[in-house]
């Protein structure tokens, strides 16, 4: 099965496994999100009533599009689920977010769900973090200063462009690439990045995913769900 397949596979069976009548979900962004948000779209079609969050402006239209209600995070004590991709994940369901852009809201929606579901291909599997850069939120105003200080711990950066011009968050933020090749400590990096001035959120998901769905080398589909600590 290629990644693609992959990806429609995991999508799907969150989606229907996991999202039940009345439910106001977190939506993800992200080419594996995608395919939750169809078979959401499908579902509503079917007859049932389910509400969205969104975690970008893509996802939003996204969303439309397929005919999810979207409501406002502030106007949500809380998510029923969310469900998002991954660009890495390991075997403490640690996770690196943020390939697209979406980290900050990605992480706010997560942190408002009772169960924040992560979708992702056999790829995306690892034993140590860091071989993905991890993206870094950063304002823009010192944001050379911000970067100086992210280098001291040991990275490489690069400042995340698009179309020759520098990447905007959907919050006005510049986005900060750091290289690590290995993140032996993922708690303590999150911990020290979020300290330095200048930084928004960082990339890391820290004992916040509750559930992986995954495929196997069997292309066979496997939920694994994390033990509370």
């Amino acid at each position: 099965m290629d990644r693609q397949a992959e990806k429609a596979l995991v999508g799907e069976t969150a989606a229907i496994q996991y999202v039940k009548d009345g439910m106001t979900v977190g939506l993800g962004t992200g080419s594996t999100a995608f395919y939750v948000i169809k078979t959401m779209g499908e579902m509503i079609k079917a007859g049932m009533n389910l509400k969205g969050v969104a975690t970008s402006k893509a996802t939003e239209k996204l969303a439309s599009e397929y005919g999810i209600q979207l409501v406002d995070i502030n106007e949500v004590e809380e998510l029923d689920i969310a469900i998002d991709g991954a660009d890495e994940i390991d075997a403490n369901f640690f996770a690196i977010k943020g390939g697209g852009g979406a980290l900050l809201r990605e992480k706010i929606i997560a942190s408002a769900a009772k169960t924040f579901i992560v979708v992702a291909d056999g790829s995306k599997k690892v034993q140590t973090l860091g071989h993905f850069p991890l993206p870094v939120e950063v304002v823009p105003f010192g944001y050379k200063q911000t970067e100086k200080a992210i280098q001291k711990l040991g990275c490489k950066t690069e400042l995340r462009m698009k179309d020759e011009e520098i990447y905007l968050t959907d919050n006005g933020n510049y986005i900060i690439d750091c290289s690590f090749s290995s993140i032996q400590n993922p708690k303590q990096l999150h911990q020290t990045l979020n300290n330095i001035v200048g930084v928004v959120e960082n990339g890391l998901f820290i004992h916040m995913v509750d559930v992986l769905i995954s495929v196997n080398k069997q292309d066979e589909i496997i939920v694994d769900i994390a033990k509370n600590e």
